[in-house]
């Protein structure tokens, strides 16, 4: 059976799932887009190829396996995207929760069903009908777990809203020694400058203590404000709506001290080289212009 152990974002990393770009079939219409940054590729005819993506993902896997992580594949499923494996699933201490995501990507859990099957029965959770939740919306701080979700009474009306408040307080009762707190975020189904599709593409924890983060995502400047004084004013990096849409906030921790980041992310980079952190740079350009990056890309099981 296979025990699984996440709590925060930064513990050093032992397997993980990794999403595939075989097969993830032909370049969608722009009314099929589920995300405006995919959306805005497809418009503009730069919707990246398999090839490429294929190409980002090994380096990445190359990446991981150097510091000898196991990393597990998704079955593949013919003309069916699945790059962005962080969605379909998230680990809470031991438990591994089903997202319910949206039904145009229902097809992806199936094709880690090798791994649920080595999971206790008693350490999966499925969540009801009503309660929508996506894994890139769930980031592990110890004690905390930070949610981002959208509260406005037009939820339903966004394809970029995929969290809502239903599933945050079923979660509540679910793991009553967490501390919850969940954040308003801004969403666009147009511009992906005024969107943030998750949390995790507008914060997240790295190092010891240290956060990168963009003020501008958050709707309430209360809730922002918290995340400043929680993590130290001197240990935040903030960048901007741009930046943000450009996915600088999803690189991906192996451990408090090595870091893999898109290469071309020089600000973000260097911020965490100067604090002594190894900074993995590869090439992820392609598969960003999906709307996600290397968090996107994984879902990890088991962490020390």
């Amino acid at each position: 059976m296979l025990k699984l152990n996440v709590n925060n974002e930064t513990s050093r990393l032992l397997e993980v799932i990794l999403g595939t770009a075989k097969s993830i079939g032909p370049t969608p219409k722009a009314e099929d887009c589920y995300d405006p940054k995919s959306r805005e590729n497809v418009l503009k005819g730069t919707y990246p190829n398999e090839t490429d993506m294929c190409l980002e993902i090994q380096q990445f896997k190359s990446v991981l396996e150097k510091y000898n992580i196991n990393v597990i594949s998704p079955s593949i499923i013919e003309n069916y995207n699945q790059i962005f494996s962080r969605d379909i699933g998230f680990v809470i201490d031991d438990t591994f929760i089903i997202s319910n995501i949206l039904p145009e990507r229902s097809k992806e859990i199936l094709a880690i069903d090798n791994v649920i099957d080595l999971i206790p029965k008693n350490k999966i959770i499925e969540l009801p009908a009503d309660c929508h939740i996506e894994g890139g919306d769930v980031i592990l701080h110890n004690d905390y777990i930070f949610i981002g979700t959208y509260n406005g009474n037009d939820y339903s009306g966004y394809k970029t809203a995929r969290t809502n408040i239903h599933a945050i307080n079923f979660l509540k009762q679910r793991f009553p020694a967490k501390k919850f707190l969940s954040f308003d975020l801004i969403k666009s189904d147009s511009d992906p400058k005024k969107n943030a599709l998750h949390l995790d593409c507008c914060m997240q924890p790295v190092g010891n203590n240290k956060l990168v983060t963009c003020p501008e995502a958050f709707k309430n400047v209360d809730q922002y404000d918290w995340l400043v004084n929680h993590f130290g004013k001197e240990n935040v990096l903030e960048i901007s709506l741009n930046e943000m849409s450009q996915m600088h906030c999803n690189f991906f921790s192996i451990d408090e001290n090595i870091v893999v980041s898109e290469k071309n992310f020089v600000k973000i980079n260097n911020w965490l080289k100067s604090f002594d952190i190894l900074v993995e740079e590869i090439d992820y350009n392609e598969v960003s212009k999906q709307g996600g990056l290397l968090r996107c890309s994984t879902l990890p099981l088991i962490r020390a």
